[in-house]
């Protein structure tokens, strides 16, 4: 049960990061409205990321380190933007963003070995 548990905050932090990718980046595709309505549903929208991503972290502080825990969150926020932004913006996926997002990843695995 403890092991289906870990995991709870990495899906947690997978929504979170969901919402917090359309509350940041969606109203790019919408810039012909005023400003401050984008801001306001990006408020709104920010609160239901917070809803996923507090407890995210407040469960996943039982499993992993304050620095393992926001290594998962940049992981899981590099993955969502780039299909976000493949997808939805249609922007192009290009070599130098894979070679960056490696380096990320190696990062992670520094800060996850045990030493």
């Amino acid at each position: 049960m403890n092991s289906i548990r870990q995991f709870l905050p990495i899906i947690l932090l997978t929504i979170s990061n969901i919402f917090m990718t359309f509350a940041w980046y969606g109203h790019l595709k919408f810039k012909g409205t005023a400003l401050w309505i984008v801001i306001l549903v990006s408020w709104g929208i920010a609160f239901v990321e917070y809803c996923f991503q507090v407890p995210a972290n407040r469960i996943g502080s039982e499993y992993f380190s304050a620095a393992q825990l926001k290594t998962i969150q940049e992981i899981i926020t590099l993955v969502v933007f780039s299909i976000f932004s493949v997808l939805y913006l249609k922007e192009q996926f290009k070599w130098n963003y894979l070679v960056g997002f490696i380096f990320i990843v190696l990062a992670a695995f520094f800060i996850f070995k045990k030493w």
